[in-house]
């Protein structure tokens, strides 16, 4: 049985893995543009929606960690902006 990860944790590693999509270099054949870089940059993203996705929806979630999973699309989409455009 996989073990369960508080909310706390989750947030705290889909930032992780923002910052991972972030500081992914770019291949200096076709930069960005290469479609494994882009897929690796969206997959991180994803993964870090996923991590919180269900948070909100939980009955011990306060408004605090509403707002930080808020603040984690925002910054995952946020991000899928400034990497792959």
């Amino acid at each position: 049985m996989p073990r369960l990860i508080p909310a706390v944790e989750r947030i705290v590693q889909a930032r992780q893995l923002i910052q991972r999509a972030r500081s992914l270099p770019v291949p200096p054949e076709h930069g960005k543009n290469d479609f494994s870089y882009i897929a690796q940059v969206r997959d991180f993203l994803r993964q870090a929606r996923e991590l919180v996705q269900f948070i909100p929806k939980t009955p011990s979630a306060t408004q605090e960690m509403k707002a930080e999973v808020r603040k984690i699309y925002e910054e995952a989409d946020q991000a899928d902006r400034e990497i792959l455009r």
